[in-house]
């Protein structure tokens, strides 16, 4: 006995015309658009150059705090007081428009107070920070 299979009637429905079409448009459309910007470069147009110039973005360098086990502030390996690291901040702060970044290390033996310090400081100079608690060993 032939077993018969009825076709459905989903794929005679599937009309290919409107598919066709969007295609035929999308190639125009980055056709057209690719010969545009090909023309811009084209231009003999002399730029402006300068001798001293810098990225308009530049990403702010992090600085980097560690807090060790007796609550002593260290950046860049020098030891600094809560004063002098405050000053040091709002120069920075100055000097990087786009915002200053401070990542505050901590002896996980520190008493608590002196990270809250550091972060205190940076909230009053306007730098955005991040606190990590040093694992033992590291």
């Amino acid at each position: 006995m032939a077993v018969r299979i009825k076709r459905g009637q989903v794929l005679g429905a599937l009309s290919m015309t409107p598919l066709i079409d969007v295609v035929f448009l999308l190639l125009i459309f980055f056709l057209v658009a690719s010969r545009l910007s090909q023309e811009d470069r084209e231009l003999d147009i002399p730029l402006p150059s300068a001798a001293n110039a810098m990225p308009m973005t530049t990403k702010p360098q992090e600085m980097v705090v560690n807090i060790d086990e007796d609550g002593g502030l260290f950046v860049n390996s020098q030891y600094m007081r809560e004063e002098q690291f405050e000053s040091l901040l709002r120069e920075t702060v100055v000097n990087n428009p786009l915002g200053q970044a401070v990542i505050i290390r901590a002896d996980r033996r520190v008493a608590l107070q002196t990270p809250v310090n550091v972060m205190d400081i940076c909230l009053k100079c306007g730098a955005s920070y991040s606190l990590s608690i040093a694992e033992e060993g590291s």
